[in-house]
């Protein structure tokens, strides 16, 4: 593997030059410390992010996160904005897992008040929301409530099915339904694979955890966000599921047998992608959008039935939407006077205060903006800025990224010990793979406090508060 040529461009920002490669349109840009930018080059990100500066339509550069890792096409903590009309859309800066995204509920419990409780709590959670590769819900949705479900998103299930309350809309990005979804570009075996996975978390890097805040670095942010210290959290991190895999899979085959009539001549297959308003870019865009509702009414679903088990433990508690915000989508937004379809494969937004599509309680603030470590580590709650919007389209990376694969990490990590080292130090644990339990070990990651620490001194998002894990379900 060859890498290509990078240079400092900055503090904490590294750049491959447009000058790189003859088919680069733009400048590949990575924002990362020197150990970071060391961890980045183990794998083929870089060639991958500078493929990315070659993509039709691309504007300003194409961006790497500091957690970025090898991925499917884009790498993953990869941003790149195409302009409308022509520019290209492509699946694989959005993923596979379309919509996984993070959810965090925040209670008025104390970590005290909790303690006793714990095990109990993490315990029911494990068996009311099912998890692992392939496993659905109690939920088996008609096809009418399918259709509903792509096409109107989170509303449908607060309106029609008392799933969550209108005031947790208000606190979802997008309002949790994406204009422009259609169902009738979502195939029947799409359909059919997420028929019985609303409030089903999944297998792979998918969790749930109870989490205490442990420190708080911004005041101001965490009193708007309602977050004090010693406080208990909730954070989901899943997506849609078989659904999203699905659609995924169904437009990158429909996209690649298009590539010589679009006249595209792309570095890698996986790129494959077509004008964003050709008949396939639009058929696309619209399945995205749908299955990106439905990874928000899984986060919706599974948030409902968190709420039940917390009310049978704690039933004066309550747990209100902080925030919830996905990291695998392409959205058009205008910036800087162009209208665009900002890619964000394993990155989210991070708008900042001045924003208008940020709910009305964080104006003055900024949108939260969560860092997940994993489940040995910390996570962290920040808040947007303004200055990303010119930094890197107004986005964020959306965690500590994999310093390890899955396999790797199997060899290096044993499951049991690791099972058993959590344990020890108080973290509750629901999995019931030790091989699965392996691969998500604290060590196959990046280190998430220097991760964030780049993040804040870049000015992507300022950190607002920390948050220890208690306990945790995974499939």
């Amino acid at each position: 593997m060859t890498l290509p040529r990078v240079q400092r461009a900055g503090d904490l920002v590294y750049e491959i030059p447009r000058s790189e490669r003859a088919d680069m349109r733009v400048p590949a840009r990575i924002f990362a410390d020197a150990d970071l930018i060391t961890q980045i080059s183990r794998d083929r990100s870089l060639e991958q992010l500078a493929n990315v500066a070659t993509l039709p339509g691309i504007v300003e550069a194409a961006f790497g996160m500091p957690d970025m890792h090898e991925g499917y096409g884009f790498p993953v903590g990869g941003v790149a904005g195409t302009e409308l009309p022509d520019g290209v859309i492509s699946p694989g800066g959005i993923g596979f897992d379309i919509n996984c995204g993070v959810r965090l509920l925040v209670s008025e419990l104390t970590r005290e008040e909790v303690a006793p409780k714990l095990t109990e709590l993490v315990h029911d959670m494990s068996r009311s929301i099912p998890t692992g590769f392939g496993r659905g819900g109690r939920w088996v949705l008609s096809s009418s409530e399918m259709d509903h479900v792509l096409e109107e998103g989170v509303p449908y299930l607060a309106r029609k099915h008392r799933i969550g309350t209108e005031a947790d809309l208000e606190s979802i990005e997008s309002g949790g339904c994406l204009e422009g979804a259609s169902a009738k570009h979502v195939s029947e075996r799409a359909k059919a694979r997420g028929q019985d996975q609303l409030g089903s978390l999944g297998s792979g890097n998918h969790f749930l955890e109870v989490e205490v805040v442990d420190e708080v670095f911004d005041a101001k942010a965490a009193k708007a966000f309602g977050l004090e210290a010693n406080r208990i959290v909730v954070l989901i991190h899943t997506g849609s599921r078989g659904l999203g895999h699905q659609v995924c899979s169904d437009h990158v085959r429909i996209m690649d047998q298009a590539q010589s009539r679009f006249g595209l001549a792309l570095p890698d297959r996986q790129l494959a992608g077509a004008p964003f308003s050709s008949p396939e870019g639009q058929a696309y865009f619209a399945a995205m959008c749908a299955a990106a509702n439905f990874g928000w009414c899984n986060r919706q679903t599974i948030a409902h039935r968190v709420r039940d088990v917390f009310a049978r433990f704690f039933p004066k508690a309550e747990l209100r939407v902080l925030y919830d915000v996905a990291h695998n989508t392409a959205k058009v937004e205008e910036i800087s006077g162009r209208k665009l379809c900002v890619h964000r494969k394993g990155a989210t937004r991070a708008f900042g205060p001045s924003s208008g599509e940020i709910p009305a309680e964080h104006r003055g603030v900024g949108q939260p903006v969560f860092i997940p470590g994993s489940m040995g580590t910390a996570s962290f709650v920040l808040a947007g800025t303004d200055a990303s919007r010119d930094l890197a389209l107004s986005s964020c990376c959306h965690g500590a990224g994999r310093s390890l694969s899955r396999s790797a990490a199997k060899r290096q990590v044993a499951g049991h010990l690791l099972r058993k080292e959590l344990e020890e130090r108080g973290i509750v644990v629901r999995c019931p793979s030790n091989s699965e339990l392996a691969e998500e070990a604290p060590k196959a990651y990046k280190d998430v406090e220097r991760v964030v620490d780049v993040v804040h001194r870049v000015g992507l998002a300022g950190k607002v508060a920390r948050l220890r894990p208690l306990g945790v379900v995974k499939g």
